[in-house]
C-alpha cells in the first residue's frame, strides 16, 4: 500500500506518483538540452547560422570508457577544437573549401565546408582530464574514461556496531 504525502490542505500525493514526475522532469531537461544545441548553432546577435555544417558522429559506450567518432574528411588537425563543459563534448573548427580550379566552376556541392560545431551530451560521468583525441584518415576518435560509482549503482555501506554506554 502506498503512503500518502500532502501537497496542500486536501491534495494527497502517492509516493509512486513522484517517480512519474521525476521522469517528466528528466524528459523536459532532455528536450531543453536539444533546443540549446540548436540555438548553439546560431549567433547571438544576427540570428544567422554560424556553423555551416555539422559533422556526423557515433557514440560508443564501453564499460570503462566512451568513444566518440566524428567524420572530418579533409580537416587539418590544427583547425579542430575539442573541449568538455558541463557533461557535454564540444567539437568545433573549420574545413577549408577546396577551390574548383582554373578551368572549372563549382556546379554542385554536397560536402560540408566552412565552420562547424557539434555538441554531444554524454549523460555519463566521465573524467575529461584523461581524455584523448586522435585524427586518422578523416576520422576523429575521442576516448574519455568513465568514472565508476557516481550515480545509479548500488554501493553497499557497512554498518558498524557501537558499544552502548550505560548511564
Amino acid at each position: 500500500m502506498a503512503s500518502a504525502l500532502t501537497a496542500g490542505p486536501r491534495t494527497p500525493i502517492m509516493k509512486e506518483d513522484l517517480g512519474s514526475f521525476m521522469e517528466l522532469a528528466r524528459i523536459q531537461s532532455e528536450i531543453n538540452r536539444h533546443f540549446d544545441n540548436l540555438l548553439d548553432l546560431r549567433s547571438a546577435g544576427s540570428g544567422s547560422v554560424t556553423a555551416k555544417w555539422v559533422p556526423n558522429a557515433d557514440v560508443l559506450a564501453g564499460r570503462d570508457r566512451l568513444i566518440i567518432r566524428f567524420e572530418l574528411p579533409g580537416v587539418d588537425p590544427k583547425d579542430i577544437r575539442v573541449a568538455m563543459a558541463s557533461g557535454d563534448l564540444i567539437l568545433s573548427g573549420n574545413k577549408l573549401a577546396l577551390p574548383p580550379g582554373e578551368s572549372a566552376r563549382l556546379h554542385s556541392s554536397d560536402r560540408g565546408q566552412g565552420d562547424f560545431r557539434r555538441v554531444i551530451h554524454l549523460g555519463i560521468t566521465t573524467n575529461p582530464h584523461q581524455a584523448r583525441a586522435t585524427l586518422r584518415d578523416g576520422l576523429l576518435t575521442v576516448e574519455i574514461p568513465r568514472v565508476a560509482n557516481r550515480r545509479g549503482e548500488e554501493v553497499p555501506i557497512r554498518v558498524n556496531e557501537e558499544a552502548s554506554v550505560d548511564a
